[in-house]
């Protein structure tokens, strides 16, 4: 399945304060510079607020970890528990359909979301309350068929009680997760034919199902505010258990800033080149164009097009396809050595302007372009001149 960024995005995203508490208390799980280890949980976390894991919430949680925006949305789109397009108000519903649960009759339960929510997975119901899709294997096989929504699995699921369990979440009803059949967890259908002295003990419902009935909400979403912060190791001063309090990390450390806005920091600091100092430009050379006639800070030397008419094949750039040469072509970039002169402000000034960020550095364009200029040939580079392969994958 082509998992990609939904076509309608909100403007931004922020995590609600208690979210926000809860997310800086996990990056302290993690040392000084591994902050990234949090991306999962903290994209779970923003999956539970919004329902679906947007573009500015990629980008929120890249800053708050200090990793490119690439690398999250790679996380994001390689895991299926994350949605990336909008999901239902009231409920996602995921209909497992992995072997026992299709001999016992998930392919009913997926005709029933077809009719009522939705004829394809991954579409609102009109109603705009319901999406849903089918799921490999959830474990739940001696309960099948069954369905997960939200936290919560829904078993010994029929056409009919599923049909009412919808009827009823649209309605605003209570509904008990758990077996729909009266059964009581994973235990026979004939009843208890072992451990019989433990059955006068057991409550009316297992401990998820009691808590959901008890908050009157079978399919609620982490608020954040539930429970207290996770973080048994960090104190209300901040201090790490076991640790002395000059040892201690701050209770929400500042992530490292991504490598393109350190380099976009970088650049507003600079000073930009002198016109005067800069030797007289042949045909064709540099030009720095800005609508008050002065370059903009950071911005390195452009050409309104390349030299004698030939440009260089910047597509022997690992990580530079057909779209992204026609793009820096537009900038005004043609050749290797263009790109081999470009100081860390530069870069960022470059990067900024890309679909997406941090790729300058990831794939080492400024050192690739430093062999290619004098003739040098990178590994890359040979095997897409004899293979005429162009890594264009994010274009």
């Amino acid at each position: 399945m082509l998992r990609r960024l939904h076509s309608e995005q909100p403007d931004s995203f922020a995590f609600t304060p208690a979210n926000q508490a809860w997310a800086e208390a996990q990056i302290t799980k993690y040392p000084e510079g591994r902050q990234a280890s949090a991306v999962i949980p903290l994209l779970w976390r923003a999956q539970e607020q919004e329902g679906w894991v947007t573009k500015p919430a990629i980008e929120h949680i890249a800053d708050m970890l200090g990793m490119a925006y690439i690398r999250v949305l790679e996380v994001t789109s390689f895991y299926f528990m994350f949605q990336m397009q909008p999901t239902g108000s009231v409920a996602n519903i995921q209909i497992c359909g992995t072997t026992s649960c299709m001999i016992c009759g998930a392919e009913d339960l997926v005709a029933v979301c077809k009719e009522k929510i939705a004829g394809k997975p991954h579409t609102l119901s009109a109603d705009g309350k319901f999406t849903w899709e089918e799921v490999e294997c959830l474990g739940a096989c001696t309960n099948a068929p069954m369905a997960q929504i939200g936290k919560d699995y829904y078993e010994d699921l029929t056409v009919e009680s599923f049909t009412k369990l919808l009827d009823d979440l649209a309605a605003g009803r209570v509904v008990a997760p758990g077996p729909q059949n009266g059964r009581y967890a994973a235990e026979p259908k004939s009843g208890l034919t072992t451990l019989i002295d433990f059955d006068s003990g057991k409550t009316q419902y297992n401990a998820s199902v009691q808590l959901a009935m008890d908050i009157k909400d079978g399919v609620k979403r982490i608020q954040g505010d539930e429970v207290p912060l996770l973080t048994p190791w960090v104190g209300k001063d901040g201090v790490v258990a076991g640790r002395a309090a000059a040892d201690a990390p701050p209770k929400a450390p500042e992530a490292p800033k991504p490598a393109a806005k350190q380099a976009e920091e970088v650049a507003k600091a600079a000073p930009r080149k002198s016109d005067a100092a800069e030797p007289a430009s042949p045909e064709g050379a540099a030009e720095k164009p800005a609508a008050d006639g002065q370059s903009e800070e950071g911005q390195p030397e452009i050409l309104k097009e390349a030299r004698g008419g030939l440009a260089d094949d910047l597509k022997l750039l690992k990580g530079v396809g057909p779209k992204l040469e026609q793009t820096l072509n537009e900038l005004g970039f043609f050749h290797f050595d263009q790109i081999a002169d470009w100081t860390e402000a530069e870069a960022a000034w470059v990067d900024a302007r890309l679909k997406f960020k941090g790729r300058i550095e990831r794939d080492g364009w400024i050192e690739q372009a430093k062999r290619l200029q004098v003739g040098d040939e990178t590994e890359f580079a040979k095997r897409a001149k004899e293979e005429h392969i162009y890594d264009d994958k994010e274009d």
